[in-house]
């Protein structure tokens, strides 16, 4: 008996850590969404991932991207301005986002990202990351920061006309979101299931898996859907669009 308990828990041991290197090194993941219920797939990227054969990653299935651009006040990512024009020239559809900070105004903020990113009315809206993750280890009470994060989107919308995408994880969302921002577009992280918003919120776009590998990127990229298909893609392209 003790033989058999003793073999039972080497396997075990064993399926768990071939399971987790696995998983670590972007072989597998926790969710796979079906291709047949999310059929428009993306990616989400940065100087982290360097040089892109946008190419090939567009050969691989993929036909959106957003693509960082700026990180706070001052911050401009590296590789934006060519993952912008090359991401393009693939045929991809494009936004670029920008990495909200705690300890910074929100009005400085959007200069920054208005300085980097240009106006492009075949874009995807602008996408605004708000996490914890990264960020200032001194938290903004919610009012505090919501007041500086609709300074930064009254800014942005002013100048691109068009409703902004939050990306949000469930902690920031909770903290500064729900019941709030409801003209926004959200696009949400979630690593181990179909995402479901505490104030039954729609969500358009789905991050679900951080560790993901795709040809014509060396190393990990951040795998994406849109919570539709092609036809409500074009749809949700058109209703983002300010008349105003």
């Amino acid at each position: 008996m003790k033989t058999i308990l003793a073999i039972t828990l080497s396997a075990l041991l064993i399926f768990l850590f071939v399971f987790g290197f696995l998983a670590y090194f972007g072989y597998i993941w926790f969710v796979n969404p079906s291709y047949d219920k999310y059929p428009v797939r993306g990616i989400d990227v940065s100087e982290h991932q360097g040089d892109i054969d946008w190419d090939e990653v567009r050969r691989a299935g993929n036909t959106f991207a957003f693509i960082k651009a700026t990180e706070g006040m001052d911050h401009k990512d590296a590789c934006f301005v060519d993952n912008w024009v090359d991401s393009a020239d693939a045929g991809f559809v494009r936004g670029a986002y920008h990495f909200f900070t705690f300890r910074s105004p929100g009005l400085e903020q959007a200069k920054n990202f208005i300085a980097t990113v240009p106006v492009d009315g075949a874009s995807l809206s602008p996408a605004i990351d708000i996490e914890f993750g990264g960020n200032s280890k001194e938290i903004p009470e919610k009012e505090v920061f919501q007041e500086e994060l609709k300074i930064f989107l009254r800014e942005i919308e002013d100048h691109y006309h068009r409703r902004p995408i939050l990306y949000v994880t469930y902690d920031s969302y909770e903290k500064y979101i729900a019941g709030d921002f409801w003209d926004c577009i959200i696009w949400i992280r979630d690593l181990y299931d179909v995402p479901e918003l505490s104030d039954g919120r729609y969500w358009s776009f789905w991050q679900y898996c951080p560790r993901g590998r795709v040809d014509g990127i060396n190393g990990y990229v951040d795998l994406n859907i849109f919570n539709g298909n092609e036809r409500e893609f074009e749809d949700m392209m058109k209703q983002t669009t300010d008349k105003g």
